[in-house]
This record gives structure tokens, sequence and C-alpha cells, in this order.
């Protein structure tokens, strides 16, 4: 099964890239994530490696996954390790003026022959809506962060200039 799913966010490629490779964030936006923890000594780029969990219907499915191409500030994807059958990828593209395309592509494969695609079939809707949310959510959370640092930005006092005496 593979699904896909594109947006544009207002913020710039680079600020997007910081967001989506840090594996802190994805319980925050994933939908669906119920884990995203960092295995082993390595925290982002190539060779780093997650165990991550989905929610789907009353299952929690996933494993382990490695990160196996991390471009700056593009593309990076991942495929499992052990566990569930799957590959993912976030592709960044500039999209105009601080802007950023975001793709999101997920494919999976549950073990089990007729069984387990007809286990692919049944879940396809749940995790179609998992992406979709996922990008939205996404959305949200950077375009209201940069909305607060701008706030904060604007919000700073003024400096006070001190009174020369002549």
């Amino acid at each position: 099964m593979r699904v896909e799913r594109e947006l544009v966010i207002n913020a710039p490629r680079e600020v997007v890239w910081q967001y989506v490779t840090d594996p802190e964030n994805y319980t925050l936006f994933f939908s669906g994530i119920t884990r995203w923890e960092v295995e082993g000594r390595k925290k982002r780029g190539c060779g780093a490696r997650y165990r991550m969990l989905m929610r789907v219907g009353s299952a929690e499915v996933g494993g382990l996954v490695e990160v196996v191409e991390f471009e700056e500030p593009g593309d990076m994807a991942w495929t499992s390790v052990m566990g569930v059958d799957q590959r993912g990828r976030w592709r960044l593209r500039e999209h105009g003026a601080n802007r950023t395309s975001v793709m999101f592509r997920l494919s999976y494969n549950a073990p089990g022959g007729l069984l387990g695609w007809l286990s692919d079939q049944l879940s396809a809707p749940t995790v179609r809506g998992n992406i979709q949310h996922t990008l939205q959510n996404l959305k949200r959370q950077i375009e209201s962060e940069r909305a607060q640092d701008a706030r904060r930005t604007r919000a700073k006092p003024a400096k006070k200039r001190s009174a020369t005496k002549a």
C-alpha cells in the first residue's frame, strides 16, 4: 500500500527541514504515531534509527526504521529494519518566497500473503487519514511557532536612551 500527500507551508524550507528531521517532534505532529524514539547514538542523518509505532484501528504497528537518505534541506527517507515492512519519505521544495511544498509518502506491506493484503486494504483509509492529518498538523505547528516568534520579536520593548547632560 502506498499513500502520498502534499501541501504548502508558509515557512522557509530550512525551518520545515529542521522540524521534520527532529525526532522529538514526531509525537507532536505525526497523527497516529504513539512512539518515535531514537534507537542508538545517532539522532539525525543517514544511519539514524528510530523505534516507531502507529495506531491503526485497535492495533499498534511499526518496528525499527533506519534513515537511508538524508539530503539537506530537502529529502529524507527511511526503511524498516524490523517489524512491518515500510518506507517513508519527506520531500521539501521551495514554493516561492518563504514557502515550502511538503510531500510525504508512506509505503507499507503487512506480512501474511492474502491476509496481509486484506489487512493493508482495511487499514488504508485510516493510514490515509493519518497522513493527511499529519501534514495539516505539521503546517499548523510550524506556522503557529513562526507567528509566535514574530509576535515576541515585535513585542520587545525599545531600548531607552540615556539622557546626556550638557
